[in-house]
């Protein structure tokens, strides 16, 4: 799987181009098989696929435009922000037009009045609270990823980060959207308005994955920076202490900003290539809690929550208040997935979300599933809301590792299932998870979800064969056969 062969065909490209060259430009459209190779695959790079033809567009209009060639050929498109998903989303499918808004970099509007900003798709996530920030608002979601992570992407994945569990995922923070359709048609859904009658279109596209069409505009909430904001950095001998932390602190009824944990293999990467010199290289697993709001507010939660990180077992609390302490904490949070590269050639993450009070059971069943396989995995994980990120260690450069991987990734998902969780947090989907949808999802609601798809999109021309299984795609998976994984497990 780690190479996916093209279908030839004896479709003529040539007229198709020159359509796309006026109205791209020439600069805008990309056929040479060399640079092509750029736009194989998006962050899970273990797939790769060299589309047909790349168009970059720079408005609303060129996008339009360019799907209309699509519509009219028949020929199928994919959109692509700058690259950075997880889950296969943006990867190019057989004789596709790649649509890539890297060029659409505009903010549009910014109303700090009525706290909302209007951007293109290619807009970097980090550059909306750098444009507000110096007026005391910012945007909330926070992928791992955003200095280089797209707010299109965003949307298309639903993307979350640290911050998520206090202020929620990208479908939280945008108003409107302007979409073009699959047939080149443009449509507004949404307003700068937070409620509005009728059904809620904007929040049926966020998370789509480019299914339904291509967002060109939208309409983003932000933000005001709280008054305080402290940081708590604990470090446990045993992950089960820190999980059990976890659940505490939301039974108090502190909500934190953001809650993470990291495991030992984790910290040592981490601080291989960070070195923060603030993580506790013999420490088991570390929690890192930020609390947020007015002073007194903040003061007295980050007491409370030092509190049970003492009662649960934790060695040391670290609080800081200072930005530049509360930057270094994060930082090797941030960083952990690139520090994955400092002790495996290769790294296979997956996305599950689990209820908090099975988190320690989770994390055990995971470790003997990493004995059974034989791989190494490294827990870095959304401690507040459940949203696991295992990254399973491997060299693809030896024979069926990736295959072996996958399977346990596999496995990974099918449990988190089975404890009443989900296999996508906010990688979304795309072509890496579409076989486990049956694993969550009757028939029935497969099918109507596909009849969703299929009013924006009858042709079938966006994005074709993500998110949803295929017998061709997935075999037994897209039959819908229970998983043998977990038989004799209780279920909860």
């Amino acid at each position: 799987m780690t190479q996916v062969t093209p279908k030839l065909t004896q479709r003529n490209w040539q007229p198709i181009i020159k359509q796309l060259e006026a109205i791209a430009g020439k600069n805008g459209v990309v056929r040479k098989k060399e640079e092509l190779l750029v736009y194989e695959c998006d962050g899970l790079t273990s797939y790769r696929h060299r589309p047909a033809v790349v168009v970059l567009p720079r408005t609303t209009e060129e996008v339009t435009e360019i799907v209309k060639v699509c519509d009219r050929h028949n020929l199928s498109f994919v959109a692509r922000g700058s690259g950075t998903g997880l889950s296969g989303g943006a990867l190019p499918t057989d004789d596709c037009v790649l649509i890539v808004t890297a060029r659409m970099t505009q903010i549009l509007d910014v109303d700090l009045e009525n706290q909302r900003v209007v951007v293109q798709p290619g807009v970097i996530n980090n550059w909306v609270t750098q444009a507000v920030s110096g007026a005391g608002f910012y945007y909330a979601p926070d992928p791992s990823s955003q200095i280089i992570c797209s707010v299109g992407g965003n949307v298309a994945e639903n993307s979350g980060g640290v911050h998520c569990l206090k202020y929620g995922v990208t479908t939280n923070h945008v108003l409107g959207l302007k979409l073009v359709l699959p047939n080149g048609e443009i449509v507004d859904v949404g307003s700068p308005i937070p409620e509005m009658p009728g059904y809620d279109l904007t929040g049926l596209f966020v998370g789509s994955e480019g299914t339904l069409g291509i967002a060109t505009e939208i309409t983003l909430k932000i933000l005001k920076a709280p008054e305080s904001i402290r940081v708590l950095l604990a470090d446990f001998t045993s992950v089960e202490a820190a999980g059990a932390t976890v659940s505490d602190i939301i039974s108090a009824g502190i909500i934190p900003g953001g809650m993470e944990m990291m495991d030992n293999l984790s910290i040592n990467a981490v601080e291989d290539v960070v070195c923060t010199n603030c993580y506790p290289r013999d420490a088991a697993a570390i929690l890192l809690v930020e609390v947020d709001g007015l002073e007194v507010e903040a003061e007295a939660n980050s007491q409370r929550v030092e509190t049970i990180c003492y009662k649960n077992g934790a060695r040391t609390v670290r609080t800081a208040t200072d930005p530049a302490e509360r930057l270094l904490l994060w930082k090797g949070r941030k960083a952990a997935f690139a520090a994955m590269g400092k002790i495996s050639p290769d790294y296979y993450v997956q996305d599950g979300v689990i209820p908090r009070t099975k988190l320690e059971y989770v994390l055990r069943e995971i470790e003997s599933l990493s004995q059974q396989y034989g791989y190494q995995v490294a827990n870095v994980f959304h401690a507040g809301d459940g949203n696991l990120h295992p990254l399973v260690l491997y060299d693809n450069a030896v024979p069926g590792a990736l295959e072996t991987v996958e399977e346990l990734g596999g496995a990974i998902l099918k449990l988190c299932v089975n404890v009443g969780g989900s296999i996508s947090g906010e990688h979304g989907i795309g072509a890496d998870k579409r076989c486990y949808m049956p694993e969550m999802f009757t028939k029935a609601d497969l099918e109507t979800m596909q009849g969703i798809r299929q009013v924006f999109d009858p042709k079938g021309i966006a994005n074709p064969g993500k998110i949803f299984p295929t017998p061709r795609t997935c075999g037994e998976a897209a039959r819908g056969e229970a998983s043998k994984q977990f038989e004799g497990v209780e279920r909860f």
